[in-house]
C-alpha cells in the first residue's frame, strides 16, 4: 500500500510515531504535514497547468503509454524479434533464376560457391 507496507504495518508505524512524539507535539506535526501536503498538491497542479499552457492543444493528443520506458525492456525486444514471423528469403528461389529473385537478390539469398574467386581490390591495400 504505502512504500511496500500493508495496512497493519502502516497503522503500527503511526502508533509508534504517536508514542514517540507525545500528545503535546503530535497536533503540531500533524498540522505541518497537512500544510506540506497542500503545498505539494498546489505545486503539482500549477506545474500541470503550466505544461498544458506551454504545450497547447497538442498536450491532450500525446500518447503517454508510448513514452513509457518500461516498454524498452531488452528481453522483451529480443523475444519479440525472435518470435517475429517475417518471411525468410530462400536459397532455392535465387538459384532457380526467376526474374523476381534476380532483381531482389540479397546477400542472404545468394548461393555459396566455394570455387568462386574472392573479390580483391589491389588499390585499396
Amino acid at each position: 500500500m504505502f512504500f511496500g507496507y500493508d495496512m497493519e504495518k502502516f497503522l503500527l508505524l503511526l502508533l509508534v510515531a504517536a508514542l514517540l512524539l507525545g500528545p503535546e507535539r503530535l497536533p503540531r506535526y500533524a498540522e505541518g504535514l497537512a500544510r506540506l501536503t497542500k503545498r505539494a498538491r498546489e505545486w503539482l497542479s500549477g506545474a500541470r497547468t503550466r505544461v498544458k499552457e506551454e504545450m497547447g492543444d497538442d498536450f491532450d493528443d500525446v500518447e503517454w503509454s508510448r513514452l513509457d520506458p518500461r516498454q524498452y525492456d531488452p528481453r522483451r525486444i529480443i523475444r519479440d524479434a525472435l518470435l517475429d514471423d517475417a518471411p525468410v528469403p530462400t536459397v532455392k528461389a535465387a538459384a532457380a533464376g526467376t526474374a523476381a529473385a534476380a532483381t531482389a537478390r540479397t546477400p542472404l539469398a545468394t548461393a555459396f560457391d566455394p570455387d568462386a574467386v574472392v573479390p580483391f581490390d589491389t588499390e585499396a591495400t
